[in-house]
């Protein structure tokens, strides 16, 4: 049985296959998006042009570390971004933030052409919820924040509690939400929280991910949002082929 971090690794190996020359990528954050961001300093170092989004300032040292050229404004479009993610559910919607860069990370993933989520097979779920769900709030006045979010029926926690709590790269708190027998409806549910005054944004990416890469036993395989919203299990694309079938709600895009 393969160990979790070799997994992981795998995953990330899979999705360096889609990075071409020229490329702007979005680089995630967490223990499986860094070994994507240490294979794309290989690429560097062997001669690849590419340019870089980090979404946290960790990936941001790592990035500079591995003398990977960094974005951190633009107009337009990233090219393919590729992080890890919490839970992955069968229509590939995700919990991600428990490393608590949620916020960007859902900024780089709504601005690229192609999202591709990388992970092992532990991160699957029937249903969104398992763990608990992130939300970024402003420090100020969090605890009428939290009251409204209590109003939805949820429970929540201050991450790092209150005297101490944990502040993200943003300079704002995460209240970490429990929901009772899991989320059965993640878009109605991420409506309410977002329309929420005080709510930054919150950790449940809804129709984002165009693909995602799991690793398992077996090696990776990846699942592929279809039109219709359901999903489809294929080999990864070698290098610079496109992969059908694969959309949002906006016109697919080539790898």
């Amino acid at each position: 049985m393969p160990l979790p971090d070799e997994l992981k690794r795998a995953a990330a190996e899979k999705a360096l296959e889609l990075v071409q020359d020229g490329m702007l990528l979005g680089l995630g954050s967490g223990s499986t998006a860094r070994f994507f961001t240490e294979g794309v300093g290989r690429l560097v170092a062997d001669g690849m042009k590419v340019r870089a989004v980090p979404t946290s300032r960790d990936t941001a040292a790592l990035a500079a570390e591995l003398a990977i050229p960094i974005v951190t404004e633009l107009v337009g479009e990233i090219d393919l971004a590729v992080d890890g993610a919490d839970e992955v559910d069968p229509a590939l919607d995700l919990i991600k933030g428990r490393g608590g860069a949620l916020f960007r990370e859902k900024l780089v993933a709504s601005v690229a052409k192609r999202f591709v989520v990388v992970v092992d097979d532990s991160k699957l779920v029937k249903r969104l919820g398992v763990g608990v769900l992130p939300v970024e709030v402003l420090p100020f006045l969090w605890r009428s924040t939290a009251e409204r979010l209590t109003g939805l029926g949820l429970t929540l926690v201050v991450r790092g509690g209150e005297e101490t709590p944990f502040v993200t790269d943003n300079g704002n708190i995460v209240l970490d939400v429990t929901v009772v027998d899991g989320i059965g409806e993640p878009q109605r549910l991420a409506t309410d929280i977002k329309a929420i005054t005080g709510v930054v944004e919150h950790g449940l990416f809804v129709g984002i991910a165009d693909t995602v890469i799991v690793a398992g036993p077996e090696g990776p395989k990846a699942l592929g949002r279809l039109s219709g919203g359901g999903r489809v299990a294929r080999s990864t694309p070698a290098h610079g082929e496109s992969t059908p079938g694969e959309t949002r709600d906006r016109p697919s895009q080539a790898t």
